[in-house]
This record gives C-alpha cells, structure tokens and sequence, in this order.
C-alpha cells in the first residue's frame, strides 16, 4: 500500500434530494437503482457511497424499507466493500424520528450529521435544532456509526466545535463542506480556504471533503484535491457533467475524479485505506 498521505478519498453521492427523471432520466431513484448504481461506482474508484432514498412518487423521503432495501442490495454484492454513508437530514420537514431510524437499526459504517440549521435554497428552513444535534450525536456514538460532519457555512464548524467539546461528537471528526448552496457559503477557492482554516483553529486532526454545486463544481473539485482534502461528487450535486451537458451516470464523475486525483500524482484510496484514514472499523 502507498503512503496513506498520498491517497484521496471518492464519496459518490448518487441520488440526493431534488433531481427527478424529468431533470434527468439519469438518476437513480429506485432501490434496484440506486444499489446498481452504487456498485458500478465502487468498480470505477469510489470508497463512500452518501445514499438518499425516495418514496414511490420519487420525492425526497427516509422511508426506512427503501433504505433496508439499498443497504441489503449493496451488502450483499459480491467482493463490494463499499462504506455506506446514510444521510439523516432525506429533505425538508421530516420528522426527526423517521430521519434517525435508518442508521440506527441498519448500522452503517457512517452517517451525515448536519451540524445547523439554514434558510434552504432562500425558501424554507432546514432545521437542524440543538437538541436535534444532540440526540444525533448520542446515538451515533452508541451503535458506533461515524458522524459525517455537513457543513454549508463557516458557522456551523464552531457549533461542531460545541457538540464536540460538550461530548455529543468525538474527535477526530471528518467533516463535509457543503458549497454553493443558495443560502449556505458560495464555492469558490478563497471561502473553501477559510472554512480549511476555521476546521483547523477547531478540530485539529480532523479530516475533510468538500464539493460544489452548480457551475463552480469544477473549481471546488480542484482545490480540493490540491488542498489535501477528499472529494465528493454525483447527481446529488449536479445533474450535467459539463455545461449544456446532462451526466450520463454517476460514473462518469467518478471516473473523473479520479483522474484529476491521478494527473496530480496522487491515488484513490480504496474503501479499507478510506476506513483507516477515517478510523472506521468495518
């Protein structure tokens, strides 16, 4: 094995929220989907996979069967030792106990912890209220699943800083850094650079991801990588490859983050090299 220094970790984030067949045929939504999709981006590199579900409109849900389902798809392929990464936040509105169930009875190696509440996209409220945090951070501590820290603004690692100080997260944290959304802190260099800085005066030895959405995916994918962060890509984020061009799959962005990893003389790391730079035990 190479130098852990020298790796890069790919999370895929294949289905998020918000798109729908109709922004493109593309995304998976289905649970057969979703696990397919999962499993191809695992072979072309991806160590994590971030996995949403939908309900049978194909809306943003934490149905805990669509979950199951994913989770059992996935484990149950063959030589597939991806990390599963279930989010807790599915949406807006939902309630706190259907977005705390799936990590707690499935017990994936990670879940998303997003560390604060926002004005969403301008037009609603994603709450994510202390006590919320709190209880979040309990229960990710006692069925041993890593908290992955989201981000969408400077102030949201020192409320990271407060749940760890007060015992709800533990050290060392790995954070998420959420850029470009309408509502959070935009993506570009300069602000992935100060919110790098703030993690650092907060959680030293943390470790990090980011990605943008939008037309600055590319700039934050860069940076990233040249800034020794991990990377995050996939339909969650962005639906077109290229501008005027709709993605053909989540493979594709995976593919090219690897690339971008390899053309700057670094390498993937895989699934079981991510979990020792995460300090996961699978």
């Amino acid at each position: 094995m190479s130098e852990l220094k020298n790796k890069r970790i790919i999370t895929v984030a294949p289905t998020g929220a918000w798109p729908t067949k109709e922004n493109t045929p593309n995304v998976p939504i289905e649970p057969e989907e979703i696990a397919e999709e999962i499993y191809n981006c695992w072979k072309e590199g991806a160590a994590i996979a971030h996995i949403h579900v939908r309900n049978d409109e194909g809306k943003a849900a934490m149905e805990f069967s669509k979950f199951e389902k994913v989770v059992t798809l996935v484990r149950a392929m063959k030589d597939c030792d991806i990390i599963m990464n279930l989010t807790t936040s599915g949406g807006i509105g939902l309630k706190e106990d259907d977005r705390i169930k799936p990590f707690y009875e499935l017990k994936p190696e990670m879940a998303s912890y997003d560390c604060g509440t926002m004005n969403w996209q301008h037009v609603t409220v994603f709450e994510n209220n202390p006590a919320f945090l709190e209880r979040l951070g309990t229960l990710m501590q006692e069925v041993g699943v890593k908290p992955e820290v989201e981000v969408f603004d400077p102030g949201m690692i020192y409320n990271a800083q407060h749940y760890l100080k007060n015992g709800f997260l533990k050290a060392p944290l790995h954070f998420q850094f959420c850029m470009g959304v309408p509502g959070g802190i935009s993506a570009t260099t300069k602000n992935l650079v100060f919110m790098k800085s703030c993690m650092e005066e907060v959680a030293p030895g943390s470790t990090w991801s980011a990605f943008g959405v939008g037309a600055r995916a590319m700039e934050i994918l860069y940076a990233t990588v040249a800034m020794g962060g991990h990377v995050r890509v996939g339909m969650e984020d962005n639906v077109l490859y290229k501008k005027g061009v709709i993605a053909e799959s989540n493979m594709v962005f995976v593919a090219r983050a690897k690339r971008i990893i390899e053309e700057f003389g670094l390498e993937t790391a895989t699934p079981n090299e991510a979990r020792e730079l995460l300090g996961l035990k699978k």
